[in-house]
């Protein structure tokens, strides 16, 4: 590829995104607004919206977000569940939980889907939850969330179960240094990254994907 060929790219990834925030119903955007203005900022709407489509693809009814300090990936997976099922929110930080907990509130008189929020590591709590009982795990946030995820897995997915990790290219955090992108980078985050991306893709009891929306997404399916 060329050098044209790589601006296109870029540019292609910021209409995709500008794209999908105009599509954002009111409730999303309001919510964006909130969280950016109490320095909560928010991940990729092109992202959300994938993940409300995995969620109607794997046929979800009881779904993991881990690390949900993202609130709008929370609200578009309560919306994708369409009543039904149950969203298990995990955060070991006591503000993270308390931003889906505020979310929650405002969703509860409007969904009838069962909605957890619980500050815990994800280390601790997923080794409590009952087997094969879910079709969906959504990993985010500090690097200590995604290997646990992964270790517990094959044990709390269904067959045909997903479990998809956000920002796998290491780009979000305060130290980040240009992520994975920047073999100097090694930052806690992108360390964790590397070591994630070859140990899932080599897993044989997943078909894994890496794609470019948002900040990296690595999707795992179970087979």
């Amino acid at each position: 590829m060329n050098t044209i060929s790589y601006t296109n790219l870029a540019k292609m990834c910021a209409f995709v995104e500008e794209r999908a925030l105009t599509r954002q119903s009111d409730r999303t955007a309001q919510l964006r607004r909130e969280a950016d203005a109490a320095g909560n900022t928010q991940s990729s709407a092109a992202q959300a919206d994938l993940l409300a489509l995995l969620v109607r693809l794997t046929h979800s009814s009881s779904v993991i977000a881990i690390g949900t300090g993202a609130v709008i990936e929370s609200e578009r997976i309560v919306d994708a569940l369409g009543g039904r099922g149950q969203l298990t929110a995990v955060d070991s930080s006591p503000e993270g939980i308390a931003a889906v907990r505020r979310l929650f509130n405002t969703l509860d008189e409007d969904t009838q889907t069962t909605l957890r929020a619980v500050n815990a590591s994800a280390d601790v709590f997923l080794e409590r939850l009952n087997a094969g009982a879910y079709q969906l795990i959504v990993v985010s946030g500090d690097p200590a969330n995604y290997a646990p995820a992964f270790a517990q897995a094959p044990r709390l997915l269904d067959d045909g179960g997903m479990i998809v990790f956000t920002d796998v290219m290491a780009m979000e955090g305060t130290d980040a240094n240009g992520g994975m992108l920047n073999p100097a980078d090694r930052s806690a985050k992108a360390v964790a990254m590397r070591e994630l991306l070859d140990t899932v893709e080599s897993d044989e009891r997943f078909d894994a994907t890496l794609t470019p929306v948002g900040t990296g997404m690595l999707l795992a399916l179970r087979r």
